[in-house]
């Protein structure tokens, strides 16, 4: 096995898999495992949530049937028998990513809804303690911001992959990796058999698909197997990232950024750009929709004052989420700037109720949907996704035009949510769910990072039920 690559003495993959491999707890910065302990809380709140949801019940069943050893833990199936670490991976990956209100970033991935599924599986597999599990999920975190940074967001969503997909393997295996002890080589071996399983298209954006909702589930549970086969001697490769023939970076880009894989590795934490989601919509459309939540407040304004609403974004967010809405799923609701913006307007929020069935069937969205112009405004496209920018003026019926930009909407970095709106959240989706005991479940997370194994909390999620849950 030699270290040669097709791009000369150089080794992105070997590089991030010796950074993944001798990362310890303590190497893991207060302010970065501060925004993990977040991310842990707000993942399991987003899964409690959506196990409920139709496309959950169904991987939950399929999960279930499939079984195999008893590892791991499917959440929220009040009690079910374990499954195999990567069912349970499957299964809690889609249930975190099956109402789109969970964590995301400026990378264009949703990191929590994979790496968080595959390291609680893997860990609970193994009795890991909450510090090596710190560790798994900073090392996935890190290697899926990377990964996407290195292919270039606009470039691969715009030949449309779906980066939580295509990325998340990588993260997948990197966090197994930790959790298995794996060195350097069998990570560098587990990233390149995780190439192998890298998939995902935006093709549900046609339909509203749940496909969307399974790529979190597929690639959590695929870096957990890619990182078993490695600790076996299974032989991946050492090249995945950079090879010119078959490399993920030439397959995702056209215009790839190798370097940006390696870049101050270990000193800046591409980690921290996580972004908690206020709104259970799309994050690309959250600015435009603070925009005209802000209007409307400090205005006094409501639909009827309304003429017409016009919308600025970038090229990739008008492709992505301007398309013409027309009622259908969920998730075709969730992804429409449209219907985001009406529905802002209409009930001062975006959250659960806003985006249930019989909401969505109000003819009055519909109606007001008809005013609202979506168009590609140069300098939102110039920024985009370094900042995930937009501009909303409103045209009023006594003739005033209103206009607000938001660079930065809350859960950004730069404005992010508090711990109390955070622990808000969590009650408000637990609460949904019908789960109960979500205060004691929410202080265990709080501390999650300290326990000395987390097959406890696993027991406890485990034993929470939801009306869809696994049988």
């Amino acid at each position: 096995m030699s270290s040669a690559t097709e791009t000369g003495s150089a080794s992105p993959t070997r590089d991030i898999a010796a950074f993944v491999a001798e990362l310890v707890p303590d190497d893991v910065p207060g302010s970065l495992e501060a925004i993990l302990t977040s991310a842990v809380i707000d993942s399991i709140g987003c899964a409690v949530y959506g196990s409920t949801t139709e496309a959950c019940r169904v991987v939950n069943q399929y999960a279930v049937e499939q079984a195999g050893p008893a590892q791991a833990s499917i959440w929220s199936s009040g009690g079910a028998a374990k499954v195999s670490m990567i069912n349970a991976a499957l299964s809690n990956g889609v249930a975190i990513h099956g109402f789109d209100f969970d964590d995301h970033s400026r990378a264009k991935i949703h990191p929590g809804a994979v790496v968080i599924a595959a390291a609680f599986a893997a860990g609970e597999h193994t009795g890991c303690s909450g510090r090596t599990l710190l560790a798994a999920i900073a090392a996935g975190y890190e290697v899926m911001n990377r990964a996407s940074l290195a292919a270039g967001p606009n470039q691969a969503r715009t030949k449309g992959w779906h980066l939580t997909g295509t990325t998340g393997t990588f993260a997948a295996a990197a966090a197994t990796s930790v959790i298995f002890g794996l060195d350097a080589e069998q990570t560098a071996s587990a990233l390149g058999i995780a190439g192998s399983h890298s998939s995902g298209t935006w093709a549900f954006n046609a339909e509203g698909a749940m496909t969307k909702r399974l790529h979190a589930g597929l690639a959590a549970q695929s870096g957990i197997r890619s990182a078993d086969l490695a600790r076996r001697g299974f032989y991946g490769g050492a090249s995945i990232f950079e090879t010119t023939d078959g490399g993920f970076l030439k397959m995702a880009s056209d215009d790839p950024r190798p370097s940006e894989l390696t870049r101050d590795l270990g000193r800046t934490w591409r980690a921290k750009g996580a972004c908690l989601k206020p709104y259970a919509c799309c994050g690309s459309n959250h600015a435009a929709v603070d925009a005209v939540l802000d209007l409307c407040e400090s205005n006094g304004l409501g639909a009827d004052d309304i003429e017409r609403v016009t919308v600025g974004v970038s090229r990739v967010v008008e492709l992505q989420t301007g398309f013409p809405y027309r009622r259908s799923s969920v998730l075709n609701a969730q992804m429409s700037i449209r219907y985001n913006l009406a529905i802002a307007i209409l009930d001062g929020a975006a959250l659960v109720p806003q985006f249930s069935p019989e909401r969505i069937a109000d003819p009055a969205i519909d109606a007001l949907i008809e005013r609202i112009d979506v168009r590609v405004d140069p300098d939102m496209d110039a920024v985009y996704p370094d900042l995930y920018a937009g501009i909303v003026t409103l045209t009023l019926r006594d003739g005033r035009e209103l206009t607000r930009r938001v660079d930065h909407s809350r859960g950004m970095p730069e404005n992010p949510m508090t711990a109390e709106e955070r622990d808000a959240k969590f009650r408000s989706l637990t609460s949904h769910a019908g789960s109960a005991g979500s205060e004691a479940l929410l202080a265990e997370l709080r501390t999650i990072f300290e326990t000395p194994d987390i097959r406890g909390i696993c027991e406890t999620l485990r034993a929470l039920s939801s009306p869809h849950g696994a049988s």
